[in-house]
């Protein structure tokens, strides 16, 4: 099957988004599964799977028109388990890097890689069903806690998902522990807010980055009234925002 034998849905891919995926999928499928053509259309595959993500539905409830819920499913777990999708987020991050003016640097080159990031988490309810969870005292939320690092743009680099009683210095080193300093070389200062003033997380963050990373902390000033977007850091709070919009009208978050 592929899009042109159904009518499309809002959550299909452009053919441009697919021009920039296929090359992706591909090098990872062509790898494990050399041979003659392969049946199933990729392009259906992840229109299947934007589509779940997008409506929240349960896998099986997948409309009749895309593909089996057996066979998208079977892909997602693949390429989640052999991390193809930190893959693309990473080949995607780095060329809207390069493509954004924001991004250019003071010598006019644009740059792949960020120099600085930002770490903050979220507090969100769940259900009971599946998955790690756990009581937050101080937001009085029983559910997860989404551990995120952006770039200054506040595109995504790394995601952790834990129970909602995981200190925010622990959960920090969960997820800043999944970059390195061979696929970030030019990172040098990650921003964070007090929660994340924790010594022994300092001292794990300079054996984790042999010494090349230091956090920067900032604090709204003790005098500020109603809303004051701090220095950098605003832009995790976007991100989390665009995730919050994005799954609008979702009676979980996922």
């Amino acid at each position: 099957m592929n899009t042109s034998s159904r009518r499309a849905y809002v959550t299909d891919l452009t053919d441009a988004q697919w021009a920039l995926l296929e090359p992706l999928v591909l090098a990872f499928e062509d790898r494990v599964r050399p041979g003659p053509d392969r049946e199933v259309d990729l392009r259906e595959i992840l229109n299947a799977m934007l589509y779940q993500n997008r409506t929240g539905c349960q896998w099986a409830l997948l409309p009749h028109d895309l593909l089996p819920k057996s066979t998208v499913y079977d892909y997602f777990a693949k390429w989640r388990d052999n991390g193809v999708w930190p893959q693309i987020v990473r080949a995607l991050r780095e060329q809207v890097r390069r493509e954004t003016p924001q991004a250019v640097a003071a010598d006019g080159r644009r740059e792949a890689t960020p120099s600085a990031v930002c770490v903050d988490s979220q507090t969100v309810k769940t259900t009971e069903f599946g998955g790690e969870r756990g009581y937050d005292g101080a937001k009085k939320i029983k559910g997860r806690k989404r551990h995120i690092v952006v770039d200054t743009l506040g595109l995504l680099v790394a995601v952790v998902v834990t129970a909602d009683n995981v200190d925010d210095a622990a959960g920090a080193q969960q997820v800043v522990g999944k970059l390195t300093v061979g696929s970030f070389p030019r990172l040098r200062v990650i921003f964070g807010d007090n929660k994340y003033h924790n010594h022994a997380y300092y001292k794990w963050l300079a054996e984790h980055s042999h010494g090349q990373w230091r956090m920067e902390i900032s604090s709204r000033p003790a005098d500020a009234e109603g809303f004051q977007p701090l220095r950098i850091r605003w832009v995790v709070e976007r991100t989390f925002a665009w995730v919050g919009r994005y799954y609008h009208g979702m009676k979980v978050a996922q």
